[in-house]
C-alpha cells in the first residue's frame, strides 16, 4: 500500500510541479557522470563497464538504503517514494516541451520551434523544416513516453526506490554516452546494452496501451497495433522503435527516415503509413502520451498492491 501511494503521489507532484528547476538530482547525477568519465575513459569496452557499474551500482545502492529505512515507518515509505517516483518521472515536463514546439509550428515560428527541439532529442535541428520538425518531436514524444514515464514507474512497481532511480540512472548514461559516433562505439556499449535490457519489457507495455489509449484522442487502435507489429521490428533500436511505431498507426502518419545527429546521419525504416506529421499530430501526441501515462500510473499502482498483498 505505501508504494502504491507514494508511486500515485510522485505522479501527481510531477503533473503539478514538473521537474525541480534547481538543483536537479539527475541533473547532478549528470554532472558526477562526466567526472567519472574523465577519470575512466578508454576507447574500449572494459572501461565502459565499469563506467556504467560504477554510476548505476551506486545509485542502485543509495536506493537500497533509502528503501530499508523506509521500510520502518510506512509514512516515511510513501514520502521517500513519492520523492523518488517525482524526481524521475518526467511525463509533466515532456507534454510542456512537445505542445510548445507543436504551438510555435503551427503558427509558423519555425527558429523558435529549431531552438527548442534540443530540449526533446540529441538531432540537428538546423536543416529542418516545419514537416521535419514535427516528425521528430512525435517520434521524440513516443520514446521518451516510455523511457521518462513508463518505464520508470514500472520499475518503481516492481523494485521500489532502488529500481527507479536505478532505471534512471542507466537511462541517463545511454542518453550521454550510448551513440554510435566515434568516441562512444565502444565506451558506451555498455550502457546502451544495459538500457536496452532494462527497457525490454516497459517498451512494450507503453506500445500495448498506446493502442489501448488511442481512441481516446480520436487515433486508431488498429492502426497502433499494426504498425507495432508489421513495421517496429526493422527499427535500429529493440525498443523504440516498438512505442514509435504504435504512436505512427495511432496518429496515422509515417515516421523514420533521414535523421540527422550530431554524430552522423541515419536512415531510419519508415514506421506507419499515412501522411507525413504536422502541428496537429504534434498536439495529438501529446495528448497520447498524457493517457499512456495515466494508464501506466493505474497499472504501477496495482502491481504495486498485488505484490504488497504477495
Amino acid at each position: 500500500m505505501a508504494r502504491a501511494v507514494g508511486l500515485l503521489l510522485g505522479v501527481a507532484a510531477d503533473g503539478a510541479f514538473g521537474d525541480p528547476r534547481r538543483r536537479h538530482p539527475v541533473a547532478g547525477f549528470g554532472q558526477v557522470a562526466e567526472k567519472v568519465e574523465r577519470v575512466l575513459y578508454r576507447d574500449d569496452r572494459v572501461a565502459g563497464v565499469v563506467h556504467a557499474a560504477v554510476l548505476s551500482g551506486g545509485v542502485v545502492a543509495l536506493g537500497v538504503m533509502v528503501e530499508r529505512v523506509g521500510r520502518r515507518n510506512p509514512v516515511l515509505q510513501v514520502l521517500t517514494t513519492a520523492a523518488a517516483t517525482w524526481v524521475v518521472v518526467g511525463g509533466r515536463s515532456l507534454a510542456v516541451e512537445g505542445a510548445a514546439i507543436g504551438r510555435e509550428l503551427d503558427a509558423g515560428e519555425l527558429p523558435a520551434a529549431r531552438e527548442r527541439l534540443p530540449h526533446l532529442c540529441g538531432r540537428d535541428p538546423a536543416t529542418l523544416d516545419a514537416e521535419g520538425l514535427a516528425r521528430a518531436v512525435v517520434e521524440s514524444v513516443a520514446e521518451n513516453t516510455s523511457d521518462a514515464v513508463v518505464a520508470p514507474l514500472l520499475w518503481g512497481a516492481v523494485a521500489g526506490v532502488p529500481g527507479m532511480l536505478g532505471y534512471r540512472a542507466v537511462n541517463t548514461l545511454d542518453a550521454m554516452v550510448g551513440y554510435r559516433s566515434p568516441r562512444y562505439r565502444k565506451f558506451g556499449w555498455a550502457s546502451a546494452r544495459l538500457d536496452d535490457l532494462l527497457n525490454l519489457v516497459p517498451a512494450r507495455v507503453a506500445a500495448a496501451l498506446t493502442v489501448a489509449g488511442a481512441p481516446v484522442v480520436g487515433g486508431s487502435w488498429r492502426g497502433a497495433w499494426q504498425s507495432w507489429h508489421r513495421d517496429a521490428a526493422a527499427h535500429p533500436s529493440p525498443n523504440a522503435g516498438r512505442v514509435e511505431a504504435a504512436f505512427a498507426g495511432a496518429l496515422e502518419v509515417r515516421l523514420g527516415g533521414r535523421t540527422v545527429y550530431d554524430h552522423g546521419v541515419e536512415e531510419r525504416p519508415i514506421l506507419g503509413e499515412g501522411r507525413t506529421p504536422d502541428s496537429g499530430h504534434v498536439t495529438r501526441a501529446v495528448e497520447l502520451s498524457r493517457v499512456v501515462g495515466s494508464l501506466t500510473t493505474a497499472l504501477a499502482a496495482l502491481v504495486a498492491l498485488l505484490r504488497g498483498r504477495r
